[in-house]
């Protein structure tokens, strides 16, 4: 690999946090700059006719360059965060570039309706529940650029209570520890999940109040100490969440998505909703007032018992436990859903999911998505069975990051 320098103007903001700019024939990618500025550079790796970049001197800085908070930020370092240098305004606007880049070019929505990026309410200390893992030296910390452990004494964009928990633990004396979760409810309660090599319990002694649950191999958790489960205030409702079952982490930001979700939603009292990865029914909750019927369906056992319980007050839910994929062939197709609800991980959904939703022929899809690629790339499939992609409604759950949110609407 040819380690000489050479100078090069960044011109966008890519998918994965760099920004882009050409050298000769090439396109360049270089993580820690803005659009606009020009650096020095060293390619340091190639992926067919890409090159990726170090920046080495910055040359002409972009008037949206700020100085970070952390000290574990910057190349080779911490890589929870990948935006911390740009102002959080100029974030705002380049994940709205990145959402309507992405959706243009791997989806093919030339004419896609992107609206601005609803801005976090709380741009650090946001995270109510972050992993970190065990390094080599038994440091915890969070994965580097090089996947290696950055072991960490400050996390800005973490909740502080949980850096004092994670201060508090004697986490070196923690034989066969492989991951910490740490997580706090909204009422101030806090929950360490464990990892461990082996499935065995570690053994602690804890003079401050820590629920404590153990993640095994299989999957299922063990309670330890303490509670086996969080309580979540969202909307003005209680929602119980098994340690080891989905929670969005941000949670200054759920009132903005969930009426974000309710107004793609459109409903008018009269509908059949389909709501697939519901998880512990968060948004059910939520439709659920506004809807004729909802047929929610989660494959993990506990957050369907977590839903179960969440969701007791309402009599027009229907919970079908198993994996979309497997229970959407065997919908009743006489079932006539008005509008379904989405909400995959961000690898979004696969080819079986979209088969069958068009053989549903479901007039109205709503979108929640975690991941633009995945997005673009099934708006560009679902079009392929008579949806219009309607519009794009971003909204920032990770500050400081690259990572996109979007609730989109589809419609037949």
């Amino acid at each position: 690999m040819d380690d000489s320098l050479f100078e090069i103007k960044l011109e966008s903001m890519a998918h994965g946090g760099s920004a882009l700019g050409h050298h000769g024939q090439q396109v360049v990618f270089v993580p820690y700059t803005i659009p606009g500025e020009r650096v020095q550079a060293r390619v340091v790796s190639q992926k067919g006719r890409a090159l990726f970049a170090q920046g080495v001197t910055l040359l002409e800085a972009s008037a949206d360059r700020v100085f970070p908070a952390c000290p574990h930020f910057g190349p080779g370092q911490c890589g929870a965060c990948h935006w911390q240098h740009i102002s959080y305004e100029a974030q705002l606007l380049l994940k709205q570039d990145v959402l309507a880049d992405q959706l243009e070019r791997i989806g093919g929505l030339e004419d896609a309706q992107v609206f601005p990026v609803i801005p976090c309410p709380e741009v650090w200390g946001y995270n109510h529940h972050m992993t970190l893992q065990t390094g080599k030296d038994g440091q915890l910390g969070f994965a580097a650029a090089n996947h290696a452990v950055y072991p960490v004494s400050i996390c800005h964009v973490l909740h502080p209570d949980l850096l004092e928990i994670k201060a508090a633990l004697d986490i070196e004396q923690i034989a066969g520890l492989e991951s910490l979760t740490l997580q706090r409810s909204t009422d101030g309660s806090c929950m360490a999940i464990m990892q461990m090599t082996n499935d065995e319990a570690p053994e602690l002694e804890l003079d401050f109040p820590l629920s404590i649950n153990l993640r095994l191999a299989d999957g299922e958790t063990a309670n330890l100490l303490g509670d086996y489960f969080s309580t979540y205030q969202i909307g003005g409702r209680a929602f119980r969440v098994t340690a080891g079952c989905f929670i969005r982490p941000n949670l200054s930001q759920m009132d903005n998505l969930i009426g974000t979700v309710m107004h793609a939603l459109a409903l008018t009292g009269r509908e059949n909703v389909l709501e697939l990865y519901a998880g512990v029914g968060v948004f059910t909750a939520f439709i659920a007032p506004q809807a004729s019927a909802v047929t929610l369906v989660e494959d993990d056992s506990r957050a369907v018992d977590d839903a179960d319980l969440n969701l007791a007050d309402y009599g027009n839910i229907d919970i079908v436990e198993g994996l979309v994929e497997d229970v959407l062939p065997e919908l009743d197709s006489a079932a006539s859903f008005d509008v379904a609800l989405l909400d995959p991980d961000e690898d979004g959904l696969s080819v079986a999911v979209v088969d069958s939703l068009a053989a549903l022929a479901i007039p109205r899809l709503v979108y929640v998505s975690s991941n633009p690629a995945t997005l673009a790339r099934d708006a560009k499939r679902l079009r392929a069975h008579g949806y219009h992609f309607s519009s794009a409604q971003p909204l920032d759950l990770a500050p400081q990051t690259y990572q996109i949110d979007t609730v989109a609407v589809l419609q037949r």
